[in-house]
């Protein structure tokens, strides 16, 4: 029987070199000082993260190979690619003070990324994740730069929450809180199902609305959601255990 041209693993990890390229791509125009584009750039390469896992479950071809690949793409994508737009638009004022918050977001974001790969015994299956998702701190950032980036400065008042959010999601990062996994259509009710599609198209409705601002708040939300569930999982447990 002739081997097919193209091996499925090929495809797969094709999927995931774009989201390395788009990470490249993003430095590329934060260097050149094109805030917008490189924000648009971090985005882009986690819709191929998110794909790559797609690509792979759909041909059968989740490997130990793709899982490291994936947490090299996004070290390059979700750490150094924020780090430096974060950089480049706030944080240089401050000099080596600037250069060292910046550099949280890449070297939190990469302890995540190895505890990640040591915890994760059966690469086939993936439930909720401790600590913040790399990608998720990203996008964030991505999504404060991309929306409140104005005039050659972050505007009022995000401007002061910069800081404070740098240090919240590189903590975050390496936190034991968990958050919860993408959903799967295929496990999910025809009731639960609906509900899901519901959301996503308020979302939509309400991207399209508020000129994508309002996704930066989303991810807020994701995140405070979090924290907060966590915090009533300690107060819960400590009342029962009384």
């Amino acid at each position: 029987m002739n081997k097919p041209l193209i091996s499925k693993s090929f495809v797969a990890n094709t999927v995931t070199s774009m989201n390395i390229f788009c990470g490249f791509m993003s430095i590329v125009y934060a260097s050149q000082n094109n805030f917008r584009y490189a924000a648009i750039f971090i985005i882009t390469a986690a819709i191929f993260d998110t794909l790559d896992g797609i690509v792979a479950r759909l041909l059968d071809t989740t490997s130990r190979f793709g899982v490291e690949l994936d947490s090299l793409s996004d070290v390059v994508s979700f750490g150094a690619a924020p780090s430096f737009l974060i950089f480049k638009a706030y944080a240089f004022q401050f000099g080596p003070w600037g250069i060292l918050l910046s550099s949280a977001l890449l070297i939190f974001g990469a302890l995540r990324l190895a505890r990640f790969n040591v915890m994760t015994e059966e690469i086939k299956i993936k439930g909720d994740f401790t600590g913040l998702p790399i990608p998720l701190a990203a996008i964030t950032i991505a999504l404060l730069i991309f929306s409140y980036y104005q005039d050659g400065k972050i505007i009022e008042p995000f401007s002061s929450l910069v800081i404070p959010l740098i240090i919240i999601l590189s903590l975050l990062m390496v936190s034991h809180i968990r958050y919860s996994a993408l959903p799967k259509l295929k496990d999910r009710k025809i009731k639960e199902k609906v509900f899901l599609f519901g959301l996503l198209l308020i979302a939509l409705v309400l991207t399209i609305i508020t000129n994508g601002q309002i996704l930066f708040f989303i991810f807020v939300a994701i995140i405070l959601f979090g924290i907060l569930r966590h915090l009533f999982y300690i107060v819960t447990s400590k009342t029962n255990s009384n």
